[in-house]
């Protein structure tokens, strides 16, 4: 498929039919993933009831594998080397870490526009602005290839490396999971899944990439990034 490289501007914006902003939450230290996936549903439940707001919630999560609703088992490599959680998210094993922030995006989509195929783009126009804000230019690959994708000129013609994945939820239109950015994990991890069961693509990061980027740094960017696709955020608590 040929290559894509998108700017906020040339995507529809998924901004909310009303004035109302996203909560914006950071977790310190390291989440248990199956806290956040109890506190994901929960939340879910109260914005579809209209009982909550909107919310975006950064993390970072021990070392774990997740498999999503269509993993295949032989793509757990290494079955015994980290924790592997079933997950009702869209996609197949990927890996969580620490020194990759994932966030988990809980908007309702009724308010904005009830389109899997667009939500999906707009995480990932999402996503590259984020990296463009690092002059790392991020790339779409369509249905075959979820995720942003970087070219690797100094590994070889052609290669190519994943530095952000997609994974989503969606009940009653309100999403939930969602993506994540290898800032600085160890990408020696991936090791263990074929990840997002795609065979003959690496992973990599922004430290990999040469960009020495902070966890505060990347955060800064997202929000900004956000908000330019998606609408106004506000701080708020932890969850």
């Amino acid at each position: 498929m040929t290559a894509e490289f998108l700017k906020t501007s040339q995507l529809p914006n998924f901004g909310s039919d009303d004035a109302r902003p996203v909560e914006w939450v950071i977790s310190e230290g390291l989440t248990p993933y199956p806290e956040a996936v109890a506190e994901m549903e929960t939340l879910v439940a109260a914005i579809a009831a209209g009982s909550a707001s909107e919310r975006i919630w950064l993390v970072e999560h021990p070392p774990l594998y997740t498999a999503g609703t269509s993993a295949r088992q032989e793509d757990l490599i290494e079955a015994e080397r980290f924790p592997v959680f079933k997950t009702g998210r869209g996609g197949q094993f990927t890996y969580h870490g620490p020194g990759q922030r994932v966030a988990y995006v809980m908007l309702d989509l009724k308010r904005r526009r009830p389109d899997l195929r667009a939500f999906v783009g707009a995480l990932e126009e999402w996503i590259i602005a984020t990296l463009d804000a690092f002059n790392i230019r991020g790339e779409r690959r369509g249905s075959d290839r979820i995720g942003v994708w970087v070219r690797r000129p100094d590994k070889g013609p052609g290669v190519e490396d994943k530095i952000a994945a997609i994974g989503i939820r969606v009940r009653r239109w309100v999403s939930f999971h969602g993506i994540s950015i290898n800032v600085e994990p160890d990408l020696a991890h991936y090791a263990g899944i074929v990840p997002c069961g795609i065979q003959g693509y690496g992973v990599t990061s922004l430290a990999d990439l040469g960009w020495p980027v902070t966890m505060p740094e990347l955060d800064a960017a997202m929000r900004v990034a956000f908000e330019e696709v998606f609408g106004e955020t506000v701080p708020a608590g932890p969850p």
